[in-house]
């Protein structure tokens, strides 16, 4: 349970000069920070507003609540005190979703921030709830996800910050929210830095479709990410070249390099396949630049479960962005036949294809992450295409970070060289138990081929075995002519 809070002061300075010289009557945003368990407490970093939607509307609005005159004219009220707010919260809670892809390993959207008056913030609670559980759910901070989100009110008139937690629920009510203390203070300095390059190398089987509800490629990468996100945790880490044996807070600054030590396991996905009934399978290899950002209190165990969390996360984004363009552009769906060639090249619906049915090996990148410095020496991060540049990127931080775009282009960092790829191949191909099926003009084996192969392989047993036992027959038979005609022989 998150009981304080603290809010990085010259960040959130900034951001209330800003709010009171657009003279808005209201505006919501996203607040980028941390929850820390260990500490119960949360940190706020920085308040990022949500973007017009693309019809050029403001995320929210107020709006003058309908009374009896009667009843309003014996309160006594203003129309200022009957107004109420009225929020997209499916706008709000994309903005979350994709800005949680650009936060790295420790830094999270951690709830939603709220400029209006102290009357319509009251008015407004059960709306406001609800937008936190839009954000909570469009952007959660783990795979055991937290149930805990802030809300932020500064209120301009009187001016004053006020800080509750948001307890997300199924049914959530304004009785959720609860207070918690709020102060300013050096929140970003305190940072530590850990950096991690993670080299993988993640081979998941493509079953046939009889054995396995899993048949897509996005479907197979997203199921195997995830099972590699298991083995990923018990993996032991080496920090500035130092085996981490104890939790114990780390008291150095500076950057700290880690190396992860994965044990060697067993794999469980490619167990629940067996042979015969697997036809293919995915190579998914590559590299991920990971940073994590701790919290000097903070245990080392927390850097490197954030490392880690960043690693997938990473990995997840990727495939999301990929599966986004491919529904956006997609035309039929793509089932492996003879149609399949053209988006294999253009690589367009590849994500879709169903591989249990593809005759051709594919092929397909996923983009490059890039890291572009933010707030006091950290960096947030974006991912590029190959056919993109770094104008693209500078134009996605300020619309959905609110922040102005680097004029020095060797300030991004492009650690990632090569983008991760992911490769289609067939079993027989990678068990290199058929070295022609490596050749271009000998496709992949099907079930009914495998089948066919299994029968006639049969079949020429039974008839090896026909033969044999018509052989011993022969020369036994022929032995007992023999043996009668010495006997004859002998007797004359």
């Amino acid at each position: 349970m998150v009981k304080a809070v603290v809010g990085e002061e010259t960040q959130l300075k900034l951001a209330e000069d800003r709010l009171s010289q657009s003279r808005l009557p209201a505006q919501v945003g996203l607040v980028i920070g941390k929850l820390s368990s260990s500490l119960d407490r949360g940190f706020v970093f920085d308040l990022v507003p949500t973007p017009p939607n693309d019809a050029g509307e403001a995320a929210c609005s107020l709006v003058e609540n309908v009374r009896d005159d009667k009843k309003k004219a014996s309160k006594g009220k203003s129309q200022a005190d009957s107004s109420s707010l009225v929020i997209d919260n499916d706008w709000v809670a994309e903005h979350a979703r994709q800005v949680s892809r650009m936060l790295l390993g420790g830094m999270k959207v951690v709830g939603i921030y709220i400029w209006v008056n102290d009357s319509s913030f009251k008015n407004s609670t059960i709306v406001l709830c609800q937008t936190v559980k839009g954000v909570a759910e469009a952007a959660p901070l783990s795979e055991t996800d937290w149930d805990e989100r802030l809300l932020i009110h500064i209120c301009y008139s009187p001016r004053r910050w006020t800080c509750r937690n948001c307890i997300v629920t199924s049914n959530i009510t304004s009785s959720s929210l609860r207070p918690c203390d709020f102060k300013m203070g050096r929140v970003l300095n305190s940072l530590q830095t850990f950096r991690c390059m993670y080299n993988f190398d993640l081979r998941f089987p493509i079953c046939l479709e009889s054995s396995s509800n899993v048949r897509t490629l996005a479907n197979i990468l997203r199921y195997g990410i995830s099972m590699h996100a298991k083995e990923l945790k018990g993996a032991r880490a080496m920090i500035d070249g130092n085996l981490v044996v104890e939790d114990e807070p780390s008291t150095s600054d500076g950057l700290h390099e880690v190396e992860l030590l994965l044990p060697f396991m067993k794999d469980t996905f490619a167990e629940a396949c067996s042979q015969k009934e697997i036809v293919g399978v995915i190579i998914f290899s590559g590299s991920v630049c990971s940073f994590a950002y701790l919290n000097s209190k903070e245990p080392i165990s927390q850097a490197l479960a954030d490392i880690k969390g960043d690693i997938i996360t990473s990995l997840q984004s990727r495939l999301d962005i990929i599966c986004d363009e491919t529904f956006e552009d997609m035309g039929p769906t793509v089932d492996g036949g003879s149609d399949a060639s053209d988006e294999i090249a253009t690589g367009k619906s590849v994500p879709q294809l169903a591989l249990h049915l593809l005759r051709e090996q594919c092929s397909l990148s996923f983009p490059r992450r890039v890291f572009v410095p933010w707030l006091m020496g950290t960096f947030i991060c974006d991912y590029l295409q190959a056919s993109e540049t770094l104008e693209v990127l500078k134009d996605h931080i300020v619309e959905l970070m609110s922040m102005e775009a680097p004029t020095d282009a060797t300030t991004i960092l492009e650690p990632e060289i090569e983008a991760p790829t992911v490769a289609t191949k067939s079993f027989w191909d990678v068990a290199n138990l058929c070295p022609a099926a490596s050749s271009s003009d000998n496709p992949p084996l099907k079930k009914g081929d495998i089948d066919a192969t299994r029968k006639e392989s049969e079949r020429k047993s039974i008839k090896s075995v026909d033969f044999s036992i018509v052989t011993a027959a022969f020369f036994l038979i022929l032995s007992i002519l023999v043996g009668m005609a010495l006997l004859v022989f002998r007797a004359s």
